[in-house]
């Protein structure tokens, strides 16, 4: 089908979730580039919005889905599942967490990990179950995790909320979050670096949140469904804060695009027993033979320290550009290939992201009129390069 004809197609029989796509279908990728149907090749710094930390058409992960493919695709959770158990092993080994349980999604993974709180408290006898998150996070668009995201826009419509007993702080604030502190409640959700919200940096706040869990008694939950799988510079970003979560909620990058989310929690804190939770399609075997594979990859280190020294490279580049706009950009934040620069009221973030496609580079944008960079981690310092170009020739002419 030709673009114009798919584009058809989708308005006439597809729920508009997504507001006005961009006039652009994908026939394939390799490594950090995507070509569409007429053969355009784009540069891509979305990564599918994170997920595609190993680009496109890996060879890895290629042949361990198609391997999988051939042999079976899912049975049920009533069996063991081999690669379920392998993967499980391995995000554990490599963490310091006990157990692992999949999903399909971020969001399954925020529910499942909020429930898991919940439970937690209720098998010990104690009315814990207020979970306190952030304003300006995101940590879903499930009816519970919408409550758990911080952004009235995406609350609005669903009002009431459910279910009851989430409550928002501002991210950044501990005496806020000192304030809203109860007996009642069971955890604290936050996010490393609020990547929807604009790529804030938790900072020193993040170990103010564990210290305050830990004198209340409550369980810190960290949502790493962007930060998570080497999108920092370490397989997990809060290894880079000094402190331990109790719970971890991962997805995005885990199967390389294909979907899984995983909750990893504490053995202390592993409440759930047969009929508490559960799942269809979660931890089938191919979404982990995938998810293996990418884990063989992204945790050598020698790759993570090539994320971390292009992801250096790239917001060190970004600061000179600031200093080169000081009246069109605001500020750089970020860490490894997670970055954002914040750009001056009067310059949309929307319209620098439509001229860079233009010209075949993919940008994502998030709040606080921010342009989100989360390539592949395996985007080239030439790439960097060639989109600093194109960045430099804008902020020129705007």
């Amino acid at each position: 089908m030709e673009t114009a004809m798919i584009a058809a197609t989708d308005k006439r029989v597809y729920m508009n979730t997504f507001g006005e796509r961009f006039p652009i279908a994908f026939a394939y990728g390799k490594e950090s580039t995507l070509y569409d149907l007429e053969g355009k090749a784009y540069t891509d710094f979305l990564a599918g919005i994170a997920v595609n930390a190993l680009g496109y058409a890996h060879p890895k992960v290629t042949a361990a889905i198609c391997e999988q493919a051939q042999r079976i695709v899912h049975y049920s959770n009533y069996f063991y599942i081999e690669k379920q158990a392998l993967l499980a092993e391995t995000l554990t080994h490599l963490s310091c967490f006990d157990r692992a349980f999949f999903c399909n999604t971020g969001a399954e993974a925020n529910e499942g990990a909020i429930k898991l709180a919940r439970k937690y408290f209720y098998d010990k006898g104690e009315d814990r179950y207020e979970i306190i998150a952030c304003e300006n996070s995101f940590h879903g668009r499930t009816i519970a995790t919408v409550a758990a995201t911080g952004q009235k826009k995406y609350q609005k419509p669903y009002s009431p909320l459910l279910p009851s007993g989430i409550k928002n702080v501002p991210y950044g604030d501990a005496n806020a979050l000192k304030a809203a502190l109860s007996p009642n409640t069971a955890a604290v959700l936050v996010e490393c670096i609020q990547g929807e919200g604009g790529v804030i940096d938790g900072g020193d706040y993040l170990a103010q949140v564990r210290a305050l869990c830990d004198e209340n008694g409550c369980l810190m939950i960290i949502d790493e469904v962007q930060t998570g799988i080497g999108r920092t510079g370490t397989l997990f970003a809060y290894e880079q804060y000094g402190f331990e979560p109790d719970i971890l909620t991962l997805a995005k990058a885990l199967g390389g695009g294909v979907p899984i989310g995983a909750v990893l929690a504490k053995e202390a804190c592993c409440a759930f027993g047969p009929g508490d939770h559960g799942t269809t399609f979660g931890g089938n075997p191919l979404a982990c033979a995938a998810g293996l594979a990418v884990i063989s990859e992204i945790a050598r280190e020698p790759f993570l320290s090539a994320v971390k020294q292009k992801g250096k490279y790239f917001k060190s580049e970004l600061v000179k550009l600031q200093a080169q706009f000081p009246k069109k950009i605001v500020d750089v934040r970020g860490r490894g290939l997670m970055l954002g620069m914040e750009l001056a009221a009067e310059i949309k973030n929307s319209a620098v992201q439509k001229e860079l496609l233009k010209q075949g580079f993919i940008i994502g944008v998030a709040g606080h009129n921010t342009l989100r960079f989360v390539p592949p981690l395996i985007i080239r310092e030439e790439q960097i390069d060639a989109l600093l170009g194109v960045l430099t020739n804008y902020f020129r002419k705007a």
